[in-house]
């Protein structure tokens, strides 16, 4: 674990208490309440206006809240909540933890992963499994897969980079890196 920015010991505590139960949802619909302003756009802004109840979808996306909101736990208070921003098979994976910004203006969503730079079907007509499974255990990464199919829809390769994705979304201000992790095995099913 590598800790990109000043909440380290912060984040160290939360990873060696609660990595063996975390999940985020990357497509959800939840009601939530938001302000929204009558005049203004229809995509909205979180600041001003009308409490109003939302169902909000993030589809592509997960909810990214900032400290002190009442909705996250409080073990989370202090931290915002903490953002899951998966990688690839051969790359690092993110913990980000939402802010007020992002909150403001994204009704508190940020990304969930890089997205998919290559579709799998064409991931699978121009890779070949063995070639991504050698280039993963060069990097010391274990696999376990239950078909090769797998290994080439998700190969790196197949993906953005998962980096500037997150870097873009800290830059923003919608939410705010915390801690990057290295992978050392991947199980596909």
């Amino acid at each position: 674990m590598e800790a990109v920015v000043s909440t380290q010991s912060t984040w160290k505590q939360w990873y060696q208490r609660r990595v063996h139960g975390y999940d985020v949802s990357h497509n959800i619909a939840k009601v939530e309440q938001h302000f929204v302003k009558n005049d203004q756009d229809p995509r909205g802004s979180n600041t001003g206006g009308q409490i109003q109840k939302l169902l909000v979808h993030r589809k592509g996306a997960t909810r990214a809240f900032p400290p002190h909101h009442p909705l996250i736990p409080a073990d989370y208070q202090t931290t915002g909540q903490p953002v899951l921003i998966g990688g690839t098979m051969g790359t690092c994976s993110y913990v980000l933890t939402g802010t007020e910004k992002g909150f403001r203006e994204t009704w508190g969503s940020t990304c969930h992963g890089a997205g998919r730079a290559m579709s799998r079907n064409k991931s699978r007509k121009n890779l070949d499994y063995r070639d991504v499974l050698d280039v993963l255990k060069e990097k010391g990464i274990s696999i376990r897969v239950a078909s090769p199919k797998l290994v080439m829809e998700e190969a790196p390769e197949s993906y953005k980079d998962v980096t500037q994705v997150v870097k873009t979304c800290h830059t923003a201000g919608i939410s705010k890196m915390c801690v990057k992790l290295k992978p050392i095995a991947v199980v596909k099913g």
